[in-house]
């Protein structure tokens, strides 16, 4: 039997209902619709939670939502599909807890199309404001992927109650006049209004609020498409602002002003090197001085030309008072005499001078966790004045955090590997990798690379500083 429907849910739960009360099984039937161009679900009256139109023909809530969601999909299938189920439910009633079922997923999975573009629908809608016989109207174009115009107009009844408007779609149509909807045939783009005289009002509020500091471009394009650009009054800034949001994000960090950190009264009352060390052990600006065996504070030539920056002690730091004596450390002596450069010759430290661990069990190593960017600003003082005590020329800044320490949040090695940058303060800063991160590299080949990148540093730093 070929069965033709006029496109809505309505029409298919009527014919269905006779179908399953006269037992026709779905490869009996071929299911067509004459108006899917119109057609449209979600009836707003509540329909009843079971129907029966014969002896145990029962339809279970869950499933009544299932199908009017699925009616609204685009695809021709979805009627063969949603009768198939219902056939299926009269003798398996808990057909759908089965999630492993190939009915039941392909079901869920237009229902789960369905709700994603309701909501686009609900996001990407843009009314402009017209004149027509009745007044003031608002009116907006928008092209869903499927028959979801119907389920949509609740919501924006709900959202411009006290405003006229028009919602226009290629299959459908629909007209708000304060108390009642009605429905037209679908139309194109060119009879909806393509500006107003609030659109610029709109476009700079939305510059206002637009949020540098959260861009992904890919998570922009995933959930806000470029199809639906063309609709949107504030697709015309997105590229520029994208553009403009590392620039911006920088600014606003510069104008925040830094809390004074509490190690501030003690670097100020140190006049030397060994003095600023002696006051380091008296430091309580992060709580990280809690779970200390030492404090861990630089060491090397005064007046050296070169100053290496890690980003914290370890383990075995921690324990003996000395930066870079650790399994890092002792890769660091390895690539410094691969590179020709004396360690004698250097000033080491770290931009944070106590070890963040997590607890590791009896007679194991504590774990490294990296600090916090509020816990290297807090100890950001001690660097300061390492800095100012040493005078080096260069400064290689080894790791992220070192970075960040002299370069703010936002600095990222990846775009910083193998760059030179001048410093407030005067010296020029090389970043490369930590030799804890070239340890826990995860083949061979990549903890080459990371060594030879290393190597290649400490050579041009060296060299930049001699220079």
């Amino acid at each position: 039997m070929r069965l033709s429907l006029d496109g809505t849910f309505e029409d298919f739960r009527e014919k269905a209902r006779v179908c399953l009360a006269r037992g026709l099984r779905p490869e009996e039937l071929t299911w067509s619709s004459d108006g899917d161009g119109q057609q449209s679900v979600l009836e707003e009256r509540p329909l009843p939670v079971a129907a029966a139109d014969g002896p145990g023909l029962v339809v279970s809530r869950e499933m009544l939502r299932l199908v009017r969601t699925v009616a609204c999909h685009r695809s021709p299938s979805r009627w063969d599909l949603l009768y198939r189920l219902l056939y299926r439910l009269q003798a398996a009633p808990r057909l759908l807890d089965d999630r492993a079922d190939r009915d039941v997923i392909d079901a869920e999975r237009r229902a789960q199309q369905v709700r994603r573009d309701l909501h686009k629908m609900h996001a990407f809608v843009r009314f402009r404001r017209t004149e027509d016989a009745g007044g003031e109207r608002y009116v907006a174009w928008h092209a869903p992927d499927h028959y979801v115009l119907r389920a949509a107009v609740p919501f924006f009844r709900g959202r411009f109650a006290v405003q006229r408007w028009s919602l226009l779609t290629p299959d459908e149509c629909a007209h708000w006049d304060g108390e009642t909807v009605t429905f037209t045939p679908g139309v194109s783009r060119g009879h909806a209004p393509h500006r107003d005289e609030l659109e610029e009002l709109w476009r700079t509020y939305y510059a206002s609020v637009f949020q540098p500091a959260r861009v992904n471009l890919r998570a922009t394009k995933r959930e806000m498409p470029v199809r639906y650009w063309q609709s949107l009054p504030e697709a015309v800034l997105v590229p520029e602002l994208v553009r403009e949001a590392a620039a911006r994000t920088d600014t606003m960090i510069a104008r925040q002003a830094p809390l004074p950190s509490p190690a501030r009264p003690l670097v100020e009352a140190a006049a030397t090197l060994p003095a600023l060390r002696e006051e380091a052990r008296r430091c309580t600006a992060c709580p990280l001085y809690k779970d200390e065996t030492a404090t861990v504070f630089g060491e090397g030539r005064e007046d050296a030309r070169l100053m290496l920056v890690g980003e914290q002690p370890g383990d075995e730091e921690d324990r003996a008072g000395r930066p870079f004596v650790g399994p890092a450390g002792r890769l660091l002596d390895e690539l410094l005499a691969e590179a020709g450069v004396p360690r004698g010759e250097l000033y080491i430290t770290n931009a944070v001078k106590h070890f963040k661990f997590v607890p590791a069990p009896r007679g194991k190593r504590r774990l490294h966790q990296k600090p916090s960017y509020g816990e290297v600003t807090a100890c950001k003082p001690w660097l300061e004045a390492e800095v100012a005590h040493v005078r080096p020329q260069v400064i290689l800044a080894l790791g992220a955090t070192a970075g960040q320490a002299f370069l703010g949040a936002t600095f990222r090695l990846t775009r910083a590997l193998g760059g030179t940058s001048v410093l407030p303060e005067g010296p020029r800063l090389v970043a490369t990798y930590h030799p804890s991160a070239i340890l826990r590299m995860p083949d061979p080949e990549a903890r080459e690379r990371g060594r030879e990148q290393l190597v290649r540093d400490l050579r041009r730093a060296f060299a930049l500083a001699a220079a």
